[in-house]
């Protein structure tokens, strides 16, 4: 298992002042806590996985492209608690207990943008990596985190305001590239570490 847990920021000294409400959404959900081999350990609160030093748990990013060298970017919407407002590489989340990647995939491409299953059928896991980055004094995200990939034959689709502030498509090897041109966008963490391990591979 490849593991990038460095905090560039060095904000783990800020991390212990850390808080969430103890009513936060967060706190009515489980994520799977798993060791760094990503073999399932238990079943953890979310927002404790979240707060303090965290708990290592699994997760999963997912890239969705145009067919023409084009990677859909979207804006997570203002009012997530950890990298609000930032651009991530299409959906992000956790799978639920009894789920697979895929599974778990297929659905938040769903509920988010409302891409249908039938809109693609080459989704597939590409990596998985280990990484803890903090953010700010809100919390922390230590995920062994599955790289998923998919391309769109029908490009339609319909976003969740809850879930997504905005939607980018962007030529993905210039992103990686010139990564001086897009720096407005503030990129989530995850999204530039598989970013950056999908260029290291070629």
């Amino acid at each position: 298992m490849s593991t990038d847990d460095i905090d560039p920021s060095g904000a783990a000294d800020e991390a212990s002042g850390d808080s969430a409400p103890a009513d936060h959404e967060n706190a009515l959900q489980d994520v799977i806590a798993v060791d760094a081999d990503d073999n399932e350990q238990d079943l953890v609160n979310r927002l404790d996985a979240h707060t303090g030093d965290g708990i290592r748990h699994r997760a999963f990013t997912a890239l969705v492209f145009d067919g023409d060298g084009n990677i859909l970017l979207a804006q997570r919407a203002p009012n997530k608690r950890l990298w609000d407002t930032y651009w991530d590489g299409t959906v992000a989340s956790h799978p639920v207990e009894g789920q697979t990647q895929l599974e778990a995939t297929r659905e938040r491409l769903d509920e988010e943008l409302g891409i249908a299953p039938d809109q693609y059928d080459d989704l597939r896991v590409t990596d998985k990596f280990e990484y803890k980055r903090y953010y700010m004094n809100e919390g922390l995200e230590w995920e062994v985190c599955s790289v998923l990939q998919c391309t769109l034959d029908d490009l339609s689709m319909d976003p969740d305001e809850e879930e997504v502030a905005g939607l980018m498509w962007v030529p993905y090897e210039r992103l990686y590239e010139n990564p001086k041109w897009y720096r407005q966008l503030r990129l989530c963490p995850w999204f530039e570490i598989a970013m950056r391990r999908d260029f290291a591979e070629e």
